[in-house]
């Protein structure tokens, strides 16, 4: 497995992170118990699934060897296991951020390493 794991999160929720100084989880996280996150070969779906149409994103993509056990990965959406951290996200394990964009006709747009 690739040493990245990807988080789509809402640039609004991502500020509220860079203020804390650390990111504790979307809504949805905090529902669920744990961080989402996404293997590159899973972002499009996930994106697709749960912000479709939806702008002002960000693809975070975070270093796995960094996370330690906390991060576990979990079968879930169609039998594939995903990657979830049971735990805050410390912003010195991200490895890059940018904005996902949108293309005239609305389909996301994602850097070349998603597949």
């Amino acid at each position: 497995m690739s040493d990245l794991i990807y988080k789509i999160a809402r640039k609004a929720e991502w500020a509220e992170a860079e203020k804390a100084g650390v990111f504790t989880g979307s809504a949805d996280d905090k529902r669920d118990g744990f961080i989402h996150f996404s293997a590159a070969a899973q972002v499009r779906g996930t994106c697709a699934i749960h912000f479709a149409g939806e702008r002002d994103l960000l693809l975070v993509a975070v270093d796995t060897q960094r996370l330690g056990p906390a991060l576990k990965w979990e079968v879930s959406r169609k039998g594939d296991s995903f990657p979830h951290l049971y735990g805050p996200l410390a912003l010195s394990d991200v490895r890059s951020i940018v904005s996902i964009e949108r293309g005239a006709d609305g389909s996301a747009m994602f850097p070349p390493e998603i597949p």
